[in-house]
């Protein structure tokens, strides 16, 4: 049985995710597919454009089988966190067999071999390293200057620092370097990405970028992105956008994010994943001429930290996701696989998931202190279902409610900003 696994946001679904979603199907030959999605927070270190129920809608509606949730923990982090979640889910489901990312190279066999180094770490590669994070360099420039460096004196390999340009190759690199960490059988498999790059601000009609797309709905120009998306796309955001539930951008959350940065200090700042080198004191010293999200963001932006990973680091903050949280939820992995929607085909695949998998499967949220004390009482026993660890499932699912609670307030339409979504809101069931 050939199951697909996918990575991704479809913040929102567009022309190229269908492409990408079609031609995985057709090279894996698939029975099935699964996705992990981001919630309603994204890797980009903002909120999803629509919530996560919509877009999961939309992915069902297209033809993926089951959609879990990428827990909101990983899903700010870097390249690296993001992919250590992503992968452990889709690695915890038992039953995924292939893994396809989109690629700007479409060169498996090269990004492998550089995955190899990263985690071997050779010593005269971590020299090199070493040398160009002392000059100042940020640590994924740092990173890439010395991989091309090291692969200059041990191959004849040109390509390498294109490989590690390029946001998809980043991150496919980072999916690889997963894998091999969770020492796990699914195969991955990449296809040639179509079209302008991720973050391209020019709208360039029937294959535009996400960042294009989003752009457009923010100008109020909804009509103009229908060339870009699918049908289904297009309507589920329509609905979404009519009925005032969105849509919705980082710079929603001025009154709420100003506040709590002119709020903290640079103690507060210390213990946050991701604040170092002076980042406590910029975001002190900019919150205090800063009037809008964008202009502290711009304030604190520097050559060494760039815009996403300021962005990322503003979420920690507001979220006080601090650094020894962070790490421990990439030694262990997600704890659980949160369902929030599947197919009537998906639904036969659960339930062969909920037999193999040694994590619990969720699609009551409500009842996730009821899996906890479940899981505390197993730790207890020589005869365990469950490899998950208490503590760590109870922080990051708490999280995740956390984060659709904040979600919920970025409505336009107030009417909708209940408190803890997550519990009462359904699994989504589409029927084929």
């Amino acid at each position: 049985m050939n199951v697909l696994g996918l990575v991704v946001e479809y913040n929102p679904f567009h022309n190229g995710h269908l492409h990408h979603l079609n031609a995985s199907k057709s090279l894996v030959n698939s029975d099935y597919v699964v996705a992990v999605m981001s919630g309603n927070f994204v890797q980009r270190g903002e909120p999803a454009i629509i919530d996560k129920f919509s877009r999961a809608e939309i992915a069902l509606k297209m033809g993926i089988d089951i959609v879990f949730e990428l827990p909101f923990v990983y899903a700010i982090q870097d390249a690296s966190g993001f992919a250590n979640g992503a992968i452990g889910v889709l690695e915890r489901t038992g039953i995924v067999s292939d893994l396809v990312f989109g690629s700007e190279s479409s060169d498996i066999e090269g990004l492998s071999q550089i995955s190899d180094i990263l985690i071997n770490q050779p010593k005269e590669f971590k020299k090199i390293l070493n040398r160009y994070l002392k000059q100042g360099l940020s640590f994924p420039n740092a990173r890439k200057y010395a991989l091309n460096d090291y692969f200059t004196q041990i191959s004849e390999e040109k390509e390498i620092i294109e490989k590690l340009e390029k946001s998809n190759d980043i991150l496919g690199l980072e999916y690889l370097n997963a894998l091999k960490l969770y020492d796990s059988k699914i195969k991955p498999q990449t296809i040639k990405r179509i079209g302008v790059n991720y973050n391209e601000e020019q709208y360039t009609g029937e294959i535009s970028s996400a960042t294009a797309i989003r752009k457009l709905i923010e100008q109020g120009e909804l009509e103009k992105v229908k060339a870009a998306v699918p049908d289904v796309s297009y309507d589920i955001l329509e609905r979404e956008i009519s009925s005032k539930k969105g849509p919705i951008f980082l710079e929603d959350m001025r009154d709420m994010i100003l506040a709590k940065v002119r709020m903290m200090n640079r103690n507060d700042f210390s213990k946050i994943d991701g604040v170092k080198e002076g980042l406590d004191r910029r975001f002190l010293d900019c919150s205090k001429v800063s009037s809008t999200v964008n202009q502290l963001l711009m304030c604190v932006k520097t050559k060494r930290f760039t815009l996403t990973r300021i962005r990322r680091t503003l979420l920690k903050i507001f979220f006080d996701l601090t650094e020894s949280e962070v790490q421990l939820y990439n030694k262990y992995g997600p704890q659980y696989l949160r369902v929030l929607g599947f197919s009537k085909k998906g639904q036969t695949l659960l339930g062969q998931i909920k037999k193999v998998s040694k994590y619990p499967i969720i699609t009551t949220p409500s009842r996730y202190k009821r899996i906890y004390h479940k899981l505390s009482d197993e730790s207890l026993s020589s005869n365990k279902k469950f490899n998950s660890i208490p503590e760590i499932f109870l922080k990051q699912i708490e999280y995740d409610f956390i984060a659709s609670n904040i979600y919920s307030l970025l409505y336009k339409d107030r009417k909708y900003s209940i408190y803890e979504p997550d519990k009462v809101t359904k699994v989504l069931i589409h029927e084929d």
